[in-house]
């Protein structure tokens, strides 16, 4: 298999994330506004550089597709997201560890991304699920992810401690294969990607 995919549409571009990215990401990780609601902060470029590490170990052991967030209109890297928790044998995976700059949320961007990814899970992956999860208290993450066709699981209370030390409560949603046909063209489709 691919662990490291080129996808794009006429949005966004997502390229194989790498380590020489790590100055270009830092512009955008140095926002602090981003980390206010996460499972982990990033506060240095130090910080940052372990991030990527461990998503590029993931991908060489198979378990993660890392990538760059490129927004088209700009040519420029503006965040980053990854399949995560792959398990090719159960045919799932899940999209997680997106963030993007400040500036770019509400833009189209971040929808323009998921069809890309979704898109590429069912269609090229054949996978039968994708799973998002979110820190119950991140409303806008929870709302995007409802936006795309999802369907909200479950809250696993009192599931992860975050870096600062707050125990969160993380809402799952996930979205089958067969749910897929309907979704991209109900929420998609009205969109020229």
């Amino acid at each position: 298999m691919n662990f490291e995919p080129v996808l794009e549409n006429k949005r966004v571009l997502l390229q194989p994330l790498q380590a020489s990215h790590l100055d270009a990401l830092w512009k955008i990780a140095s926002d602090a506004s981003l980390w206010a609601i996460q499972l982990y902060t990033i506060d240095s470029k130090e910080d940052l550089e372990k991030y990527i590490q461990i998503a590029l170990t993931d991908r060489a052991t198979g378990v993660s597709i890392p990538f760059v967030i490129i927004d088209k209109q700009d040519n420029r890297i503006v965040g980053s997201t990854r399949y995560m928790g792959l398990s090719l044998p159960n045919k799932r995976t899940e999209i997680g560890a997106t963030w993007i700059a400040p500036s770019l949320h509400g833009s189209g961007l971040n929808k323009a991304m998921k069809y890309a990814m979704l898109r590429y899970a069912f269609e090229e992956l054949e996978l039968n699920r994708v799973e998002f999860k979110t820190d119950e208290l991140n409303t806008q993450s929870r709302n995007a992810i409802l936006s795309l066709g999802c369907t909200q699981e479950g809250i696993f209370r009192r599931h992860m401690i975050t870096s600062t030390g707050r125990i969160r409560n993380t809402v799952y949603f996930s979205m089958l294969r067969e749910e897929w046909p309907e979704a991209k063209q109900r929420v998609f489709g009205k969109y020229d990607f």
